[in-house]
C-alpha cells in the first residue's frame, strides 16, 4: 500500500555562497522569480524576451542577432553551441589546461567531430605560438576555447590573437565565457569571437534554468546551412529560431519564471553598467587576493591570468582541503570548493561574483578560511590578511 509522504516545509539553509557558483542571487532576481506566469506565447512574454535578448547583446558587448537564453544550465548554452557549429568529420581544436576544456572535447566528439588539442598545464593560459602551431598542423575547421576555467582560476589573456590565428585558418571561434560574463572584461564583437556562451549563476548572479548564448552572423549562416540536422531536438538552433527570431512561433514551453529571472539580473547590470561592475569585480576580487596572500597563502595563477571571479587559493601543505571547506560551512554557512581534475585537493575554489562581490563577503571569507587553516595548525597570519584587504577596500 502506497502510503502519503511526509514531506515538511521548504526550509533551506542561509548560506553565503563564494563557491564557483552558484553565487548569492539578489532579492529583485528572487521576486521577479516570484510573479505570476503568463503563456510562453503570451503578447506581454514576447515583450520580456525582446528585452532579455537586447539587455544580453550589452552584457556580451555584441550586436549579434542570434543572442537567446538557451532553456537550461550552463551546460545547455554549451552543448547548443557545439552541437550546432560542429558537423560530423569536422576538426576541433580544444584546449587541455582545464576541466571544462575537457568538456568541451567530449561534446564535440558526441557531435561527431573529431578532436585535436593545444596543450597547456593546468593552472597556465594557451599560448599564442602554441595555437598558431596546433593550427598549421591540424587546420582544424572550430576552435574552442576556456576565457575563465572555473577549476583552475585562469583567464584566457590573449583572445584577439588566438581569434586572429583561427580566422587566418578560417576556423570558427567558440568561447566558453561561464564564469566570466557580467563580471570580467568580455568584448565578443571586438575581439572576433564567432559564438559565446555562459551561465546565468555566476556573475549575473541568477538561478539557473536560462543560459546566454551568441552567434555571430557568420556562424549562425554555419548553422542554418548543415548538411544534417544536429543531433539534438531540443538544442536544434535551426529550431529555436523560429521561437526566438521573428516568428516567435512554439517550439518548446520555455522556462518562465527563469526569464522572469534573467531579465531582471540583467536589468542590475546595465543599472550598474557594465564597465562598473567589471571594476567592482576587480576591486572587491583584489582585496580577497590581498587578504589572502597577506595570510600566507598563494594563488595557483599567476597575476597576468588571474581571473577575479574565480580565485584559485592554493591550500597550504599538510593541510586537508575537504576538512576545511567542510568548516567554513559548518560554522559559517560558507560555501567555498576543492579543485576539480589535476587539481583536487590542491587548492580552494573561491568565487566573487555579480551580488556575492561584496566587501562583507570578502572579510567573512578571510576570517572563515583562517580559522578553518588554524584548526588544522596552519601557520597563517589572519590579522595581516584582514590589514590586507582593508587596504585595498580603503582605496576606493
Amino acid at each position: 500500500m502506497i502510503t502519503t509522504p511526509a514531506v515538511g516545509e521548504l526550509v533551506p539553509p542561509n548560506r553565503t555562497l563564494m563557491g564557483p557558483g552558484p553565487s548569492d542571487v539578489h532579492p529583485r532576481v528572487l521576486r521577479a522569480m516570484s510573479t505570476p506566469l503568463v503563456g510562453h506565447l503570451d503578447p506581454s512574454f514576447i515583450e520580456i524576451m525582446n528585452d532579455v535578448q537586447e539587455l544580453m547583446r550589452y552584457v556580451f558587448r555584441t550586436d549579434n542577432q542570434w543572442t537567446i537564453p538557451v532553456s537550461g544550465t550552463g551546460s545547455a548554452s554549451m552543448e547548443t553551441a557545439i552541437g550546432n557549429l560542429v558537423e560530423p568529420g569536422e576538426t576541433v581544436l580544444v584546449p587541455s589546461n582545464g576541466y571544462f576544456g575537457g568538456r568541451m572535447a567530449s561534446m564535440a566528439e558526441r557531435a561527431g567531430g573529431t578532436v585535436v588539442r593545444v596543450d597547456a598545464p593546468w593552472g597556465e593560459p594557451l599560448d599564442s605560438a602554441d595555437v598558431q602551431a596546433a593550427f598549421d598542423e591540424h587546420q582544424p575547421d572550430v576552435f574552442g576555447f576556456v576565457h575563465a576555467e572555473t577549476s583552475t582560476g585562469v583567464r584566457q589573456p590573449n583572445v584577439p590573437e588566438l581569434t586572429r590565428i583561427a580566422h587566418a585558418h578560417d576556423a570558427y571561434v567558440v568561447a566558453d565565457c561561464v564564469t566570466s560574463l557580467g563580471g570580467v572584461e568580455l568584448e565578443v564583437d571586438d575581439w572576433d569571437i564567432d559564438v559565446a556562451y555562459a551561465g546565468p549563476q555566476k556573475c549575473l548572479s541568477c538561478p539557473p534554468g536560462a543560459s546566454p548564448l551568441t552567434l555571430s552572423d557568420r556562424a549562425m549562416d554555419k548553422v542554418l546551412s548543415r548538411e544534417h540536422p544536429t543531433r539534438s531536438w531540443y538544442f536544434d538552433l535551426s529550431l529555436l529560431e523560429g521561437y526566438w527570431g521573428d516568428e516567435r512561433s512554439y517550439h518548446h514551453t520555455a522556462p518562465i519564471s527563469n526569464v522572469y529571472a534573467i531579465r531582471e539580473a540583467l536589468r542590475l547590470v546595465a543599472e550598474e553598467g557594465i564597465e562598473n561592475r567589471w571594476g567592482r569585480h576587480l576591486r572587491v576580487a583584489g582585496a580577497l587576493k590581498a587578504g589572502v596572500e597577506a595570510m600566507g597563502l598563494g594563488l595557483n595563477p599567476t597575476d597576468d591570468c588571474w581571473l577575479p571571479s574565480l580565485n584559485a587559493v592554493v591550500a597550504p601543505d599538510g593541510i586537508d582541503a575537504d576538512d576545511a571547506i567542510d568548516y567554513v560551512l559548518e560554522h559559517y554557512d560558507l560555501e567555498i570548493a576543492s579543485g576539480l581534475g589535476a587539481l583536487a585537493g590542491d587548492i580552494f575554489r573561491i568565487g566573487c561574483m555579480g551580488y556575492s562581490a561584496r566587501p562583507e563577503n570578502v572579510a567573512l571569507l578571510v576570517a572563515a578560511l583562517g580559522e578553518a587553516l588554524e584548526a588544522q595548525g596552519a601557520d597563517v597570519d589572519v590579522a595581516a590578511g584582514f590589514d590586507a584587504m582593508r587596504g585595498v577596500l580603503g582605496d576606493g
